[in-house]
């Protein structure tokens, strides 16, 4: 593994922590918030003190100096930053990718195509959108359903069409989504979750940087966690109006880390929708609510 792989591994641990650190007030943590702050969140005195380490400790893990935190640091810093259970899953993930960072392997491109099983299997929720995607989220593969589902939307134009590039390189993407900011959020969350040993996602981050400027970038230095693996999602469509999806997402077992995500109709008005995409009766795809 190269120096600057191993590198941006390391750091990734301390830039978790600042961003953590950054966004709890004093108040959160029943201290004075005082004025002339010039600093968001926490000072790291601040948090030196609740978690009981040292000021030069705690800039020595910022800064990537120390990547070898025991569990009784990071325990009390994750109680004094009163971090979530997702955030205290990726930084126990974090701390251990950190610490074994010499293991990793060299990069290598993401696949861009799936096995004949998945594919198969992906042929099986016909007329239902669905579709493959790696941890880049480049789509690897998609039915039919999902191809008239996205396609209008501009999702699928270019040659290797990516997620997350089309939501915040593209300005379509907006009228697209209807709750654009949680969708950009899930975005950048599934990108820091996925991303492990591979300095890919930080190439793909470098490019959206310069694309989309700070609606990226402050999403990316936020470093939101906690994947939506299920929920319900709204899509704009210009032929049918706006569709209430809901989603499953199934993890498959990929060295790029793919993921199978269909959609079904959340409602009877999804129901209908996506039936007249389809050119299909009412009724041929049913809604979760109908049963």
């Amino acid at each position: 593994m190269s120096e600057h792989t191993v590198g941006v591994i390391e750091g990734e641990l301390g830039s978790f922590l600042r961003s953590r650190r950054e966004g709890v007030s004093p108040a959160d943590v029943g201290l004075p918030i005082g004025t002339r702050r010039r600093t968001p969140g926490l000072r790291r005195a601040e948090l030196a003190t609740l978690a009981g380490v040292s000021v030069d400790y705690l800039i020595r893990l910022e800064q990537g100096r120390d990547v070898h935190p025991s569990t009784q640091v990071l325990g009390a810093l994750a109680a004094a930053l009163q971090l979530s259970e997702d955030d205290r899953d990726h930084l126990r993930i974090l701390a251990a990718i950190t610490s074994g960072a010499e293991l990793c392997p060299e990069p290598i491109a993401a696949a861009r195509t799936v096995r004949p099983t998945v594919q198969a299997m992906l042929d099986q929720f016909e007329p239902a959108p669905a579709f493959v995607l790696n941890h880049l989220a480049d789509l690897l593969a998609w039915t039919d359903g999902y191809d008239r589902l996205a396609r209008p939307l501009g999702i699928l134009d270019g040659a290797e069409p990516n997620l997350v590039w089309f939501t915040f390189a593209d300005d379509r993407a907006r009228a697209a989504y209807p709750d654009w900011d949680d969708i950009a959020d899930e975005q950048v969350a599934n990108l820091h979750e996925l991303r492990q040993c591979d300095n890919n996602t930080d190439t793909l981050a470098a490019r959206l940087a310069q694309a989309a400027g700070s609606e990226f970038t402050d999403r990316w230095e936020r470093r939101p966690v906690g994947r939506k693996r299920t929920g319900i999602k709204a899509i704009s469509h210009p032929a049918v109006g706006v569709l209430r999806l809901a989603f499953e997402t199934l993890e498959l077992p990929d060295a790029d880390r793919q993921r199978l995500v269909v959609y079904l109709p959340a409602d009877a008005a999804t129901e209908a929708g996506l039936n007249r995409l389809a050119g299909r009766r009412p009724g041929a795809l049913r809604s979760v609510s109908a049963g």
